[in-house]
């Protein structure tokens, strides 16, 4: 592994942490453990691009919950750009969610 990519991984773990701190509002689990990020991607320059999605397409969140991981993200020693994309395909569904969300939420 070289120096780059090793980076790119710290920098992926960091915006993973990042993610956990942000919670949709109405739902007490954090967005990364509620199956709304997508995918995670980490160019070697420090820009980073995620994908992510909401619980539903009215999600009163919808213009929030973006800007806010926007932010956090951003905010990461070694991140140079960010863009958030939402989208809503697949859709999200309760399968998407961890193990730990799952038991918090009364799922399982």
């Amino acid at each position: 592994m070289d120096i780059t990519s090793s980076s790119t991984l710290a920098i992926e773990a960091q915006v993973i942490s990042a993610l956990c701190t942000c919670f949709d509002p109405e739902i007490p689990v954090n967005i990364y453990d509620l199956g709304l990020i997508y995918g995670i991607k980490v160019d070697p320059s420090g820009a980073v691009e995620i994908q992510m999605t909401l619980t539903s397409p009215n999600c009163p969140s919808a213009q929030e919950l973006p800007m806010e991981v926007e932010a956090k993200v951003r905010a990461i020693p070694g991140v140079t750009a960010v863009k958030v994309d939402v989208v809503f395909d697949p859709p999200w569904d309760p399968s998407k969610m961890s193990e730990a969300a799952r038991l918090e939420l009364g799922f399982m």
